[in-house]
């Protein structure tokens, strides 16, 4: 049997597979922020053709500032918990573990926010993608935000999920403080990496207290911010904070990289030789070397060979995948039986606000 196909645990969570559904936005949410029918019938599709773990697409934690997209799910009060308990309702019989993936947009917020609100982040950084200028967050607000987070990783719990990730990637808040670009605080939330640090370790502490010590706490953290040099995020601070993470009791790291305003870096296009893919695995097999819990890596990973090399090489424990799993919700079945590569040729059609829409199947993927 492929090592694919072996159960690996994840803290006091045990996963069937090597396989997870990395937690995509399908903008199939209600407008309120809750769980749609759509999207309970997507999970279980994909539920229902063995994905192992599945990532929810990523929920806010704070209303309406931490949206980052339209139709996007919130966690942001209790009211929303029952979606979240029918999505773990229709996954669990099949075997699938469900992680819900929360976030604050910080700088990365949606365009229409309500008129005379502004976006908050570390620093009063532009997004020069939307030309967005947040305002810099105040002491008292990165509190609140920190007891958002916390919050959220309750009621992740209370809604029968299987673990939290915490979205510390494609720069939205977290990866916001974590990187030297977007944080230029020069008080004890900015500057050293200790300090661009201190937000995740005040979260995690804070929530684990509340969630306890065996209840799975992923994150999802950027590798890159897909620049080079001075003032980015580098490889250094990256595996401190991986370091950092595993000390904090992190059950496991998924890997990737990339923030909105660099292109093509995130979810590279036109894979379609096994050399392109898995454009982050330099970075895995590294956070792989200094921790000690599961790595998951991420990113235009799309061929059978490909995937068993990364496991077997030392490079990663899991494999994420997002864009073939629109256009195949059963690929996980496909390799198992004879299929060697993804259909997926990563021409990027599923970021479409219509829903998951993919250029070669035609529409939302059903």
């Amino acid at each position: 049997m492929s090592v694919l196909f072996e159960p690996i645990s994840i803290g006091s969570m045990v996963v069937k597979n090597r396989f997870v559904r990395s937690a995509t936005q399908d903008t199939l949410g209600n407008e309120d922020g809750s769980i749609s029918e759509k999207e309970i019938l997507l999970y279980r599709r994909l539920a229902e053709n063995d994905v192992g773990l599945i990532i929810t697409a990523h929920s806010y934690v704070q209303h309406p500032l931490g949206r980052g997209s339209i139709r996007q799910n919130g966690i942001f009060n209790d009211s929303l918990i029952e979606g979240y308990q029918r999505l773990a309702a229709a996954v669990h019989p099949y075997g699938s573990k469900l992680v819900l993936q929360i976030s604050h947009a910080g700088r990365q917020t949606a365009v229409d926010l309500p008129a005379g609100e502004q976006a908050i982040a570390p620093s009063a950084v532009t997004d020069n993608s939307t030309g967005i200028t947040p305002r810099a967050m105040t002491s008292d607000e990165i509190s609140q935000l920190i007891h958002a987070f916390v919050e959220a990783m309750v009621r992740a719990k209370r809604s029968g999920c299987d673990g939290v990730q915490l979205h510390i990637a494609h720069g939205y808040c977290l990866s916001q403080f974590l990187s030297p670009y977007t944080n230029r605080r020069t008080d004890e939330w900015g500057g050293c990496i200790k300090n661009r640090t201190r937000i995740l370790k005040e979260i995690i502490l804070q929530g684990k207290q509340l969630i306890g010590d065996d209840y799975p706490v992923l994150v999802k953290l950027n590798s890159t911010d897909g620049y080079s040099g001075a003032g980015y995020l580098c490889l250094q601070d990256v595996l401190y904070t991986a370091r950092l993470l595993e000390s904090l009791g992190v059950s496991a790291i998924e890997v990737s990289g990339g923030i909105r305003e660099s292109k093509k870096v995130m979810s590279q296009p036109n894979i379609r030789q096994p050399e392109q893919e898995a454009y982050f695995a330099p970075a895995a097999k590294k956070i792989k070397a200094v921790v000690n819990i599961p790595v998951i890596l991420v990113g235009g990973i799309r061929s059978l060979s490909v995937m068993e090399d990364l496991i077997t090489r030392q490079t990663t424990d899991l494999i994420s995948l997002s864009r073939p799993f629109v256009k195949e919700p059963d690929l996980v079945n496909r390799l198992r039986h004879s299929q060697t590569k993804a259909a997926c040729v990563s021409c990027n059609a599923c970021f479409s606000p219509n829903g998951l829409q993919c250029y070669y199947t035609g529409g939302i993927n059903k």
